[in-house]
């Protein structure tokens, strides 16, 4: 076969022209997606992890926080590790690191076993997605990209969707170990498809690569991306500022960033591409990809909270509420693969970021007697928009780039996802948190015990109770801890709803960011497959 007949079928080296792409994407996003489900498979986790160690819950959650943490680190180096080992050999270090840490945080003994065995199974995870997405990038030409990166945002978009339910079910039903023992199947299976059917891209003989290695960058740029998450992932437990452990977290972030502007912007192969971050085209997809991944993840945490917390759903019942939104985010994936080739990106994250809008919007209007479906269909909304922003992002995110970059445009994108999805947790618990206080206090000056309403309401409610078999001073008692409880929930309603205000806005953003993106070149109508 001719290198012309190559290029055209999308391969990037000869020794891959009898591989389908599509066998390469499924594959790839096979192993993607147990990464990204496990930045939130734990979550649901921690009561049992605490229970089972005899440890606190705020001990607990550093399960989530050293994971975010040594995957933020790694992804700052997976571009020139991919390109030193190789991709196939650099993506096949990793998913063994992650498969087998994944057991070993199964079989812990101890909560510092778990810990140590949560960063290994972090810094194998966080070399795989942008690898993976870079893979992609190099072996479909661009007009079937989009298609592409649709497998692909499948695993990166649903997974956090399914890992709460996932982690809930296997929690309740089989114990915690099982919400890390899960990945070892997959992981061997995925390793012995990707050890058959991926291929070491050509290498560029015009471009010789630098191979030098940016020690002082890398330094600096995790020790500011790992502090940073730190900081968003423990400072409402620890009070923010008024906790030493944040106040030095926060000066070890800004220091390592102030000192990583100047040192990248003078190196000949730096750690991160500031120039690339600073352009337009880059720039506007990272800040996109920031408030994506921001949304993505505050809802898919905060929405089962709510359900559990105002509504009580059960674990698995405040799961299932993410299961449509997610059934309708597959199905959008692939019929925006296809828009993709047809529609310029920025015009579909304008769409996708109106929908979003309008789904945050559904949610500001939460009130105690909403239903399952009330909640499952706003989820579906946000399922028809996350596409339509996902794709075409990581599409124009390529635009521009050349091929000796993919790599580290690939990590900046996902160091995007990730940071953002820090950042919009962050962001959510503290307005739920302070403004359920004030709310509360407001809600509380109205309470009044001399007015005539309360004390129509506190015999209404003591009647009640002394109807259903309570004494009279046992019901007088009931009805003003009935009367306190729906003071504490109606606070918590109307916090969610500044919440979902504050979410509204962050996808309104994306508009204006979306508008500065350039026209990219777009390809023609292609099949889903061979």
């Amino acid at each position: 076969m001719s290198a012309a007949a190559i290029d055209a079928k999308g391969f990037s080296a000869p020794n891959t022209v009898s591989v389908n792409p599509w066998l390469i994407a499924i594959v790839v996003a096979l192993a993607s997606f147990m990464e990204v489900l496990d930045t939130t498979i734990a979550n649901v986790a921690l009561p049992y992890i605490a229970g089972g160690m005899g440890v606190s819950e705020d001990e607990a959650s550093w399960v989530v926080t050293t994971y975010l943490v040594s995957n933020a680190i790694i992804l700052t180096a997976s571009s020139f590790l991919a390109r030193m080992l190789g991709r196939k050999t650099f993506f096949l270090i990793c998913l063994g690191i992650f498969t087998v840490s994944s057991i070993l945080c199964g079989f812990a003994p101890n909560l510092n076993a778990l810990l140590l065995f949560r960063i290994l199974q972090g810094l194998g995870g966080g070399g795989m997605v942008p690898v993976a997405q870079s893979i992609l990038a190099d072996a479909f030409p661009p007009a079937k990209r989009g298609q592409a990166f649709a497998v692909f945002g499948i695993a990166v978009v649903v997974a956090p969707v399914v890992g709460p339910t996932l982690g809930g079910w296997l929690s309740d039903n089989l114990s915690w170990h099982w919400c890390f023992l899960i990945n070892a199947p997959v992981g061997v299976f995925a390793i012995a498809l990707i050890a058959a059917v991926l291929h070491e891209p050509a290498k560029n003989q015009q471009q010789p690569q630098d191979n030098s290695f940016d020690f002082i960058g890398f330094a600096l740029v995790a020790t500011f991306l790992g502090a940073l998450e730190v900081m968003l992932d423990r400072g409402l437990e620890d009070d923010w500022f008024a906790s030493p452990f944040i106040v030095t977290s926060a000066v070890i972030c800004g220091t390592a960033f102030v000192l990583m502007i100047p040192w990248e912007m003078t190196r000949r192969n730096p750690m991160i591409d500031l120039r690339m971050v600073a352009s337009r085209q880059f720039g506007a997809c990272f800040l996109v990809m920031l408030a994506t991944g921001a949304i993505l993840l505050a809802t898919t945490q905060f929405l089962p909270q709510l359900v559990q917390q105002d509504f009580g759903y059960t674990a698995t019942w405040a799961g299932l509420v993410l299961s449509p939104g997610g059934v309708v985010t597959m199905l959008m994936m692939f019929v925006v693969g296809r828009l993709a080739a047809k529609v310029q990106p920025k015009y579909l994250i304008i769409a996708g970021a109106l929908v979003i809008a309008a789904s945050m919007y559904g949610m500001t209007n939460v009130y105690g007697d909403l239903g399952f479906w009330f909640m499952a269909r706003t989820r579906m909304l946000l399922g028809v928009g996350l596409p339509l922003i996902f794709i075409p992002i990581m599409a124009a995110s390529y635009d521009g780039i050349p091929a000796t970059k993919t790599d580290q445009a690939s990590a900046l994108i996902n160091a995007a996802r990730n940071t953002g999805g820090s950042i919009g947790v962050s962001i959510v618990s503290n307005v739920l948190t302070h403004r359920e206080q004030l709310h509360q206090n407001r809600l509380v000056e109205q309470v009044v015990p001399s007015s005539s309403q309360y004390q129509h309401t506190l015999q209404q409610i003591t009647n009640f109770f002394a109807g259903h078999g309570s004494s009279l001073a046992q019901a007088h008692d009931q009805a003003i801890q009935w009367i306190g409880q729906q003071v504490q929930t109606q606070a918590s309603f109307l916090a969610y709803m500044d919440a979902f205000w504050v979410l509204m806005l962050i996808s309104l953003s994306a508009v204006p960011l979306a508008l500065t993106l350039r026209k990219v070149k777009l390809g023609g109508a292609v099949s889903m497959g061979h």
